[in-house]
């Protein structure tokens, strides 16, 4: 079992990643000083993990990104204030990253704030949305545009659930670990290059190191900048047009890895246009992508002008302008760049489409 420590102070804690992780689990709760009810919040595909115990109320949604809204949020609301759950009361996601988001959201917000812990059981929730206290529902007029950073007491990343995923869901939880390669670590991202296929079996010892790397490359920025001020902004690589394709095709034809991945390509090509890497450096992020067997564009089912708009409802952007995550030089090296012209940004989504 590897561990990796998130470093915040008084809010410090500790990603555990390894197989069967149950003892670890119990442990980690007889050492608590929880309150005895605690909630478990599962989607519809995991809820055949959660096992009955004494004190642990389970509450199943709908799987999905649909549910990620404050209908849901109001809901759970509601079940938890008639389980008369109070302020050391756990809410523990066992899901992937809308049940992460979802319960986070409510665990930082139900009584101004109750003890949170994640169970991530997604590729993409293990080394993306459940490390870092980012936790928000969505609105009708864009993803993730009402929440909050709120850290949990503890992420337990077990690798056994990987083997119940479906190959989609597998492939897009790559794009994120991709993502780590081009943003801060060169080598990162040619043991990825090298290791495709043995990565994509799900080779058990190299999952565990990928994973690992993910989440200290996570840790490491979030340290830096818990709330996004700086350094954090690096992590949105791909994010700012996967948004809007998500958005616009209604969270129904992309899962969010399968969005982030062209995303990463439509970024890479506006690194490209702007000269800030070559042409060759972006034909190595595309295809460790097409390695990976992500999508790279949208197969015409959005119309660009809509997506260009969509730019603009991004939570990234600030006075009417995008901060850009770009490629600088090399992969592993990225800036902020929030001056590219409309036609370069209009070109790469041209490309995408």
């Amino acid at each position: 079992m590897r561990r990796v420590k998130v470093d915040l102070g008084n809010r410090s804690y500790e990603i555990l990643i390894g197989e069967n992780l149950d003892q670890s689990i119990e442990d980690f709760f007889s050492g608590s000083k929880f309150s005895k009810r605690s909630l478990v919040i599962v989607d519809s595909n995991t809820r055949r993990f959660f096992a009955d115990h004494d004190g642990f109320e389970c509450y199943e949604i709908p799987a999905g990104e649909t549910s990620k809204s404050l209908k849901i949020a109001e809901e759970i609301y509601t079940r938890a204030i008639e389980l008369k759950l109070d302020r050391k009361s756990p809410i523990i996601a066992l899901g992937g990253g809308v049940v992460g988001d979802l319960s986070g959201f409510i665990a930082s917000t139900y009584l101004r704030g109750v003890p949170f812990i994640q169970i991530p059981t997604t590729l993409l929730a293990q080394v993306d949305s459940s490390v870092g206290g980012k936790v928000a529902v969505n609105h009708r007029l864009g993803k993730n545009l009402i929440g909050s950073f709120y850290q949990p007491q503890a992420v337990f990343i077990d690798l056994n659930y990987l083997k119940t995923l479906p190959d989609r869901e597998i492939r897009a939880g790559f794009s994120e670990i991709i993502k780590y390669g081009i943003i801060y670590d060169s080598k990162f991202f040619d043991l990825l290059d090298e290791n495709s296929d043995r990565l994509l079996n799900l080779d058990s010892e190299l999952m565990e190191k990928v994973i690992a790397r993910s989440c200290e490359i996570k840790a490491e920025v979030v340290s830096k900048d818990e709330r996004e001020s700086d350094l954090r902004r690096i992590l949105n690589f791909g994010h700012t047009i996967a948004h809007a394709v998500e958005e616009e095709t209604h969270y129904e034809k992309f899962v969010h890895g399968e969005a982030v991945a062209i995303g990463m390509i439509a970024a890479a090509r506006i690194s490209k246009d702007l000269n800030y890497i070559d042409q060759s450096t972006a034909d190595r992020i595309e295809k460790l992508i097409r390695d990976f067997q992500l999508p790279t564009s949208t197969e015409n089912s959005c119309d660009p002008d809509k997506i260009y708009n969509a730019l603009f409802r991004d939570k990234k952007t600030i006075g009417g302008k995008i901060n850009w995550v770009l490629v600088n030089q090399k992969i592993g090296n990225v800036f902020i760049d929030n001056e590219v012209p409309e036609s370069v940004v209009r070109s790469a989504i041209e490309s995408i489409i």
